[in-house]
């Protein structure tokens, strides 16, 4: 069935008898994600996008996610381009948590993260006080096998969770996330934060409520608390928006986990997450988690041009083992910044200096 709610009237038609694409919620894929198809192969996705900015608008933020499907985009130039179209701001990406290779201004590959090991949904960078209200991605080369990237709906995940686990989150102040910059272990302070400067990355955690500790000579510590759930600002929807599971320690594989605990202490793990009070997450609550997200998981196979939207605050997203080759580019855009981060950003300059080799502002993630 085709959609036709307020998306016929904009879509210009090449003529009387056939639309330029085709809206179908009710796909084999959908409807997380929509599908935008187009019925003409040499149909430029970026001129589309162009005239029809409020039919992408809703259908996101209606179904949290788009794919478009069937439009002449082949390159990484093109999908750039795309992005123009959809948005005026193009994000670069800052505060990373996995490595990734810049292609071309605002275009990077997906994470560099081993073929053979799955990435557990989550809403990019909600772990920071700016995030993107969207991150797209661009299928350039599609997987010789597996290599989807599962969907789930923000909203349904926490309308499936219980209301004495959301309240128990909310009563004890969010979730709170450590961090370690380990040399060998995890990405190094550098690249995580995109300069050798630990004035620098000093200034960023102060602007950016994440207490800082420098343990020895390489090893940086961090500490941050955010929300474990935030109101989408255009939607007013509230929606599961956390890095609680994806930075769990026991998140990753079993083998790798418990190596990391023999080998480390709790507090130079890698990653860990916690209640945003410091308390640890209960195993009956980190089972009810995974069992919300997999029961609202939805994924669907790439095809080469295929240009997934998605809405950063209504849809976690996530990566499958794969067969090489598989080569998906991605790009964020439409920054926001959690209500907070004014506050922080008044009291940092008005603050007196931290002491050397720590930084430390409000309640952060």
């Amino acid at each position: 069935m085709t959609e036709q709610i307020r998306v016929a009237p904009v879509i210009p038609r090449r003529n009387r008898e056939r639309a330029l694409v085709d809206v179908r919620p009710d796909w084999p894929g959908g409807p997380l994600p929509v599908l935008v198809q187009a019925n003409l192969p040499d149909l430029d996705l970026a001129t589309w996008l162009a005239g029809n900015r409020a039919t992408v608008d809703e259908l996101a933020r209606r179904h949290a996610a788009v794919l478009f499907r069937g439009f002449a985009v082949a390159d990484a130039a093109d999908f750039r381009t795309a992005m123009a179209a959809l948005s005026g701001t193009v994000l670069s990406y800052g505060e990373r948590s996995s490595p990734r290779s810049e292609v071309t201004e605002g275009v990077y590959t997906s994470t560099e993260h081993p073929a053979d090991q799955p990435i557990v949904l989550h809403n990019e960078q909600s772990y920071t006080l700016n995030w993107p209200l969207r991150i797209v991605f661009f299928c350039e080369t599609e997987p010789a096998a597996g290599g989807r990237t599962p969907l789930a709906d923000s909203r349904r995940v926490l309308a499936r969770l219980s209301p004495a686990t959301v309240a128990e989150f909310e009563r004890r102040g969010g979730v709170g996330y450590q961090r370690n910059y380990l040399p060998g272990i995890s990405l190094s302070w550098q690249t995580a934060f995109q300069t050798d400067s630990r004035a620098e990355v000093e200034a960023y955690c102060a602007r950016s409520a994440i207490e800082a500790q420098w343990v020895g000579d390489e090893q940086l510590r961090t500490r941050q608390v955010r929300p474990a759930v935030r109101e989408h600002p255009v939607t007013g929807e509230r929606t599961w928006f956390n890095h609680a599971l994806f930075f769990h320690v026991t998140s990753l594989p079993e083998e790798v986990s418990a190596g990391l605990r023999r080998a480390l202490a709790e507090e130079d793990l890698p990653y860990q997450t916690a209640y945003g009070d410091g308390t640890p997450i209960g195993d009956d609550v980190l089972a009810e988690l995974r069992a919300a997200y997999a029961a609202e998981t939805r994924s669907f196979p790439w095809r080469r041009g295929d240009v997934l939207l998605v809405e950063n605050m209504l849809a976690a997203h996530a990566r499958e083992p794969f067969t090489p080759p598989r080569r998906i580019l991605t790009a964020m855009s439409d920054p926001f910044a959690a209500p907070e981060a004014a506050s922080v950003s008044t009291s940092v300059s008005g603050a007196a200096s931290a002491p050397a080799g720590t930084a430390t502002t409000g309640d952060r993630s």
